[in-house]
């Protein structure tokens, strides 16, 4: 089963933790001093906040959280197939876990992430995602294998 993401960039972390926790009717079940997380059944999403110096304040990214990596290899696939220009991600540590990603924008340049979390990880991280407006080569399109492997990315968060 799949479960929306939703990453929020905040400019106090507090203050929009106590907003959530009012609107949700519940503690996040991931806190640390710079992000939380609420992982909820009734809405079915995966809301991260994080409050991180540089990043622009509102929506950072949104996606599709799922419980099996074949679940991830079957998003990514129809991503492919449909011709979007992807970023595989694999291994990536970000937002306090380890996961598989593949990242998308759509046609308006909003950034989508599909993943699967199978750890946690003791910091943020430093894997973030790619900027999905740079060149062809740090991504794969219709399935065909990236020119190059991506550059390194630092962490201004995604994920899990």
């Amino acid at each position: 089963m799949k479960r929306l993401h939703l990453h929020v960039a905040v400019e106090d972390l507090g203050q929009s933790i106590r907003f959530y926790e009012t609107l949700f009717g519940a503690p996040p079940s991931v806190l640390k001093p710079d992000y939380a997380k609420w992982m909820l059944e009734d809405p079915r999403v995966n809301l991260a906040i994080s409050q991180r110096g540089g990043v622009s304040f509102g929506v950072d990214h949104v996606g599709v959280q799922t419980d099996t990596s074949e679940e991830l290899a079957e998003l990514s696939a129809r991503l492919k197939a449909a011709g979007a220009t992807t970023f595989d991600e694999a291994g990536a540590n970000c937002c306090y876990a380890r996961s598989d990603k593949t990242w998308v924008a759509d046609p308006s340049g909003l950034k989508w992430e599909t993943f699967h979390t199978f750890g946690e990880i003791t910091t943020y991280g430093e894997d973030v995602g790619p900027d999905l407006n740079a060149a062809p080569a740090a991504s794969a399109c219709c399935g065909a294998p990236a020119a190059e492997p991506a550059p390194a990315k630092s962490c201004g968060c995604a994920a899990a």
